[in-house]
């Protein structure tokens, strides 16, 4: 087993749900083959769409864990990396910080870029620079009112290292998703509008799974959405739902008098502007699909 680096991005014409699969063509099978057991993290390349873009941040943006590959039935020359345990950074890693790069290889004698290293969609990766690069995208301190509420928002030891072996527990991963899904809404439910901040600085939204952590739905943003103590109940029952346009359904067997007074006027969720952050329409299907009750 082996860490390496996933090129990735939203724009990518490889048939990609980074959460769950990476596609990628033969020539990179045996290095991804090696990395079957271990984890990857994904980086974002300069350019995003079409062979003059330059928008893409060029820095390490998630990590996962790959669990096996398989070829792809319609493209015989092409594969699939399967992963679990996908998490986003707290802080995208820029590839280089000043003369320094967080991948040795990337960087020329001369200090110059190695483009023909940047070339590669999947790089293997020493253990000491993958695990650098996960210490400082997942190195958010704890917010002060985490700090004061151990018992309701438990807080992992951020400082014990290393912090690789932190990422697929259960504790940690609730933290950071709770903490990227409050951030992506700006503490703000998603179905009511309401935006509470206790006195002690602590948001009293919550973050929820679209597709819930028991039905093997990942820790992303894209499957999350922030919503209040009493949508978040109702959403869990069934008794409330989205369709892929982001209108709000409301199920017809149980919802309590009045709710309508909650739900935003438009019937429409408040969702993030950054498109990449919005819930995804296979989530969304998935919990219409299997809990919604209609």
């Amino acid at each position: 087993m082996t860490n390496a680096i996933f090129t990735a991005s939203e724009s990518s014409a490889y048939d990609d749900r980074i959460e769950v699969r990476y596609h990628f063509p033969r020539t990179y099978l045996r290095q991804v083959e090696q990395t079957i057991g271990d984890w990857i993290v994904y980086y974002e390349p300069r350019r995003t769409t079409g062979p003059n873009s330059a928008t893409g941040r060029q820095a390490y943006f998630a990590l996962a864990q790959v669990t096996n590959v398989t070829q792809d039935s319609e493209r015989a020359d092409h594969h699939y990396a399967h992963l679990q345990n996908f998490l986003e950074f707290d802080q995208a890693v820029p590839f280089r910080e000043g003369p320094a790069y967080h991948e040795s290889r990337l960087k020329k004698e001369d200090g110059s870029a190695n483009k023909g290293a940047f070339g590669r969609s999947v790089r293997l990766i020493p253990a000491d620079e993958f695990a650098s690069i996960v210490q400082i995208g997942l190195s958010a301190a704890p917010e002060p009112w985490e700090l004061a509420d151990r018992v309701a928002e438990p807080v992992p030891e951020y400082v014990v290292h290393p912090l690789v072996e932190q990422v697929g527990l259960r504790k940690f991963r609730d933290v950071a998703f709770r903490r990227h899904v409050r951030s992506a809404y700006a503490n703000t439910c998603a179905v009511t509008g309401l935006r509470l901040i206790n006195g002690g600085g602590r948001p009293e939204v919550q973050a929820a799974h679209i597709r819930s952590v028991e039905a093997d739905g990942p820790d992303t943003v894209r499957n999350g959405i922030a919503l209040t103590g009493t949508a978040h109940w109702l959403f869990d029952r069934g008794l409330l739902s989205f369709a892929d346009d982001y209108t709000i359904l409301l199920s017809p067997h149980g919802v309590p008098d009045g709710l309508d007074k909650l739900i935003l006027p438009e019937r429409k969720l408040q969702i993030p502007t950054n498109p990449d952050l919005r819930p995804h329409a296979t989530y969304l299907a998935w919990h219409r699909d299997h809990c919604f009750k209609h």
